[in-house]
């Protein structure tokens, strides 16, 4: 057995025995005062669930599932269906629509079919190329949302580029930049499209379920492109000083394009399957970005979930659609998930128990006395970096965007704007090869180090987290 497994197993055990401790010491403790029962209770069975979730001895599915079931059960919730409601949520909805979207748009081959030809038409150096990736990780966020999808599709068309060029795997600088650009671009892309991660539309629901917010596919969109592309700029340059690649290799683009050229020939001409797709994906998004003006144009409006669920049924329709429904992979543990985390998320949150403990916060370290900026900078920069702790998307959002929106209600802060912003830096997990599918693809080719991720990512993390902040200062305020 190798030390990898040694070590999952190891916290796997751990993870049994703290959660359950805590769980009893929290449970039995004396009522602490300010605090209600119902919230005691929530709080005993968050911190066992965050512990569970973190160290995974079991699927986190599974966890969801005893949580939901105890949630009632030991009084935390006074009616089932607040616990097993939660599977019934817009938001629930959203995310099964967004993995069948997905799912349309790579049987179809319409991704793979823009990426080839971005490419073959104009790259015509090196930084070029690696230019183009970028603006076609961005393209295909929006037409693959999976952040996996979406490198599964641009990693072998890098690979062949690669190799025309004859760039070493672990010896090539212009391979390493490529790779890990394609994992920070894939993170970057990803944080602009609402949609592109379920954990974003899980941040939504508590934005706009706890702190009134209303945030749609527009809102967030708009909010979250100036970020990412100061991000994308200042990490390219950065990438660019780190892998110095000019005198690594004599010119090859000719070769190159043709190979990739050949590949866009070998999908002949646009098949009506890639025109089907494409058609419901544009009309899904003209109906999201049109959502705040429809109620005068037609004098209702088609919510962003409705859309979304219409997008599915267009996709699975026969003679309309795209795939059939067996063809959709939809990751319904992500689900369950996703249900459990809400439930007892807003039960922590109903019950006043997340409250409590964000009183008890301030009160230790005194973070009431530091200016709002401070607090809203160290939250930001919270949010970016705890994915060196939290390797879960889903998980941190449960755990910071709640707290984020709890804490700034308790200062007097505006919670939407902050949270929003917090929220934007949950796709940033671009750090260590195990962080998410994604990195653990690109890391799989052989042709950067965990030394060379990590020091680029932490870098393009510093940038992240200072572009979030000043979108918060000063744009947010003008979208909202």
């Amino acid at each position: 057995m190798n030390k990898d497994v040694l070590k999952k197993n190891l916290l796997a055990n751990v993870g049994i025995v703290l959660s359950i401790v805590a769980f009893l010491l929290l449970f039995f403790m004396p009522l602490p005062e300010g605090m209600s029962r119902e919230g005691q209770v929530s709080l005993a069975l968050f911190t066992f669930a965050l512990i569970m979730w973190i160290s995974r001895p079991i699927p986190i599915y599974l966890t969801s599932i005893i949580i939901i079931l105890l949630l009632p059960l030991l009084g935390a919730v006074e009616k089932q269906d607040v616990a097993f409601g939660t599977l019934g949520y817009d938001i629930i909805w959203l995310m099964v629509a967004a993995f069948v979207l997905t799912s349309a748009m790579s049987a179809s081959n319409l991704g793979q079919r823009i990426s080839l030809t971005l490419v073959t038409k104009f790259a015509k150096t090196p930084t070029q190329t690696l230019v183009v990736f970028v603006v076609v990780n961005y393209i295909l966020a929006f037409f693959v949302p999976s952040t996996t999808a979406r490198a599964s599709l641009i990693a072998p068309i890098a690979l062949i580029i690669l190799e025309v060029f004859k760039a070493v795997p672990g010896n090539s600088k212009f391979g390493k930049l490529m790779m890990l650009q394609g994992v920070q671009n894939n993170g970057f892309a990803t944080s602009i499209v609402m949609t592109a991660t379920s954990a974003q539309v899980l941040a939504v629901g508590f934005i706009n379920e706890q702190a009134g917010g209303n945030i749609g596919y527009m809102q967030w969109l708009m909010g979250s492109v100036p970020q990412a592309v100061l991000t994308t700029v200042f990490a390219f340059i950065a990438g660019l000083f780190l892998f110095k690649y000019k005198n690594e290799f004599t010119e090859k683009t000719d070769d190159f394009r043709r190979t990739l050229s050949q590949q866009l020939s070998d999908l002949g001409p646009i098949s009506s399957r890639e025109i089907k797709a494409a058609s419901i994906f544009l009309l899904t998004l003209f109906l999201w970005a049109t959502g705040d003006y429809q109620k005068i144009w037609w004098g209702f409006k088609i919510s962003t979930e409705q859309t979304a669920v219409l997008s599915m049924l267009l996709c699975l329709m026969p003679g309309i659609g795209v795939i059939k429904w067996k063809e959709a992979n939809i990751k319904w543990d992500l689900m369950i998930f996703s249900a459990g985390a809400y439930a007892v998320g807003n039960a922590v949150n109903d019950t006043e128990a997340a409250s409590w403990v964000i009183n008890e916060l301030i009160t230790a370290t005194s973070i009431d006395k530091l200016p709002p900026q401070f607090v809203a900078i160290a939250l930001i920069f919270i949010t970016v970096f705890s994915h060196l702790i939290f390797t879960s998307k889903t998980v941190r959002t449960t755990i910071i965007i709640p707290a984020v929106i709890a804490l700034s209600t308790q200062l007097g802060i505006d919670s939407v704007p902050l949270a929003l912003a917090c929220s934007f830096g949950i796709a940033y997990t671009i750090t260590l090869p195990p962080h998410s599918k994604v990195n653990t693809l690109y890391f799989g080719t052989g042709y950067f180090t965990v030394k060379d991720e990590l020091i680029y990512g932490l870098v393009s993390c510093f940038i992240g987290s200072c572009s979030i902040s000043l979108v918060y200062f000063t744009w947010l305020k003008f979208i909202l």
